[in-house]
């Protein structure tokens, strides 16, 4: 199978995806979970997949805003957009459009840039505060793999106050995100063969150490698996919220 016809089909089978489940997120209560910081409050609002809306000090943040997932334009607006990479589960204009005003910021990784023109491109390893937020990339990829590859997708650490949040994107286990630390909330993925195994989340948590972790975008996977793998690790605490 050809390289072009192999995305194709990935793409396609995100989108059939994306589609069979709009209608139950069309009717969803979403959950929401609160933190104080040293700068306020700090919610975090679990659309559903790789999806978030995060509310701090009056500012509102969308991370991969996708239409199929939420009705946008009943949301707040965004003072902030992130964009983690351009698979239409993760990038919709659709949702970004809704969501934005003349005053929104829109982040985005390399790839995304070719259809947000007017976001600000973080390479990874690059760090800026926008909207009084500061946004570092680290780098998303599959060692070895073409669905996400090395150099293109971004995760995100947002610092609010004296907190740290880590928005990891669609990657695997790789050396940049162990060497991560000051982690209070991490989200990992958790799909194979695109993202991550639960025994690779629980490696990868025992070695950054969040103090929170949210696996997401984690489909089918049973995430059972994770809390078990993680039951003596006594500084994380993990965390199930509706993220398929």
């Amino acid at each position: 199978m050809s390289s072009a016809i192999f995305f194709r089909w990935i793409l396609l089978t995100a989108l059939v995806s994306a589609l069979a489940m709009s209608a139950a997120y069309a009717q969803k209560k979403f959950q929401e979970d609160s933190f104080k910081t040293s700068g306020g409050d700090l919610k975090i609002t679990f659309i559903g997949h790789g999806t978030l809306m995060l509310t701090y000090a009056g500012k509102v943040i969308h991370a991969d805003p996708v239409s199929m997932y939420a009705d946008y334009a009943t949301l707040p607006k965004a003072d902030l957009i992130l964009i983690t990479h351009e698979h239409p589960d993760h990038l919709d204009m659709k949702a970004i459009q809704a969501v934005s005003t003349a005053n929104t910021s829109i982040v985005v990784n390399i790839g995304a840039a070719k259809t947000v023109a007017n976001g600000t491109v973080l390479k990874n390893g690059e760090e800026k505060t926008i909207s009084g937020i500061k946004i570092e990339a680290v780098p998303a990829y599959n060692p070895g793999k073409p669905f996400h590859p090395k150099g293109n997708g971004n995760g995100y650490i947002l610092t609010f106050g004296d907190k740290r949040v880590y928005i990891a994107g669609d990657t695997e286990d790789v050396p940049e995100i162990r060497a991560l630390k000051n982690i209070d909330v991490a989200f990992l993925p958790m799909n194979q063969p695109y993202t991550m195994t639960p025994e690779q989340v629980a490696e990868l948590a025992k070695s950054m150490q969040p103090k929170i972790l949210y696996p997401y975008h984690f489909g089918n996977t049973d995430t059972a698996k994770l809390v078990a793998l993680l039951k003596d690790e006594k500084g994380i605490e993990v965390r199930i919220r509706d993220l398929q």
